[in-house]
């Protein structure tokens, strides 16, 4: 029998977990919002599923009964809450409900750490509303899965990175960066990467609760920036002070510049068994064969 999955959220990690998991032999469906989504994702193999995250009566005729549910979509842009997640939930079908649930979270929820190496008993200190957001579906998954029984994976990453996802035209703009001394930790993970790792959480029978999800080698955020520079033979870019990048720095790259940690991938790697092809900066760039435009 043809054991099924739900991709919700295909984009580019949703489109790479689905190659993997129709590898594995299983039939993938994938929620789409329009006509015009429903058509790109069938010819990739992936089964369209109408309904729309942000209007919930399209989603009561979802059949259910999937071994696995992936959760990729990003909540609203604004708001306390993720109503697109609150939504999915409220529709699944209780006498069908899916195997596991596996939700992309993000480690900004722990907030500024100060550098330290941050565990998953570590307790979150979200500091942005993108990440509080974040907060808030995890604990509406949880408190869901705990009503029904369902298993809930979260996995919470931090800065992925890839063919496509690379700041390239960032550094043809010679956009400055903090000084080396002043610049926080960052931690990543290769997109590659990252989807083996949803799918090993969504096939392991005792994947359960929270991990951490990196490479498990976080640098500061300029040697990542002066990186795919040389990668690329490209100038790195100039080095400011963290005073002056206040002043000239978007308020997004703030946001990053405002938090420092080392994840700790340990549980991760113990109890997924990923099998990481790029388990450091420099081999997955070594796999990059470009950037974004």
């Amino acid at each position: 029998m043809t054991r099924t999955v739900l991709i919700v959220g295909c984009g580019d990690i949703g489109r790479r977990v689905a190659r993997l998991e129709r590898a594995g032999g299983h039939s993938v469906e994938g929620l789409a919002r329009s006509a015009e989504t429903a058509e790109r994702l069938a010819g990739q193999g992936i089964t369209p599923v109408r309904g729309d995250l942000d209007s919930p009566a399209s989603l009561t005729g979802l059949k259910g009964g999937w071994i696995t549910l992936y959760y990729f979509a990003p909540p609203p842009a604004d708001g306390e809450v993720d109503p697109r997640l609150a939504a999915l939930l409220e529709a699944l079908p209780p006498r069908h409900l899916p195997g596991k649930v596996v939700y992309l979270s993000t480690s900004g929820v722990y907030g500024d750490c100060g550098g330290d190496w941050v565990g998953e008993d570590r307790l979150p200190h979200p500091q942005t509303g993108r990440s509080r957001r974040r907060l808030a579906a995890e604990g509406a998954l949880a408190a869901w899965s705990r009503r029904y029984g369902v298993t809930a994976v979260i996995l919470r990453v931090p800065g992925i990175y890839g063919p496509g996802r690379l700041p390239l035209q960032r550094l043809r703009a010679g956009v400055p960066v903090v000084r080396q001394e002043e610049s926080p930790y960052s931690n990543r993970i290769h997109a590659d990467d990252l989807a083996q790792v949803c799918v090993a959480a969504g096939r392991r029978a005792t994947a359960e609760g929270v991990y951490n999800v990196s490479d498990g080698h976080p640098t500061n955020l300029t040697d990542f920036f002066y990186a795919v520079a040389d990668r690329f033979g490209l100038p790195r870019p100039p080095a400011i002070s963290l005073e002056e990048a206040q002043r000239v720095l978007s308020p997004a790259m703030l946001s990053f510049l405002a938090e420092s940690k080392r994840l700790d991938n340990g549980r991760m790697l113990r109890e997924l068994h990923p099998r990481l092809r790029y388990p450091d900066l420099e081999r997955g760039l070594a796999a990059c064969s470009g950037g974004d435009p």
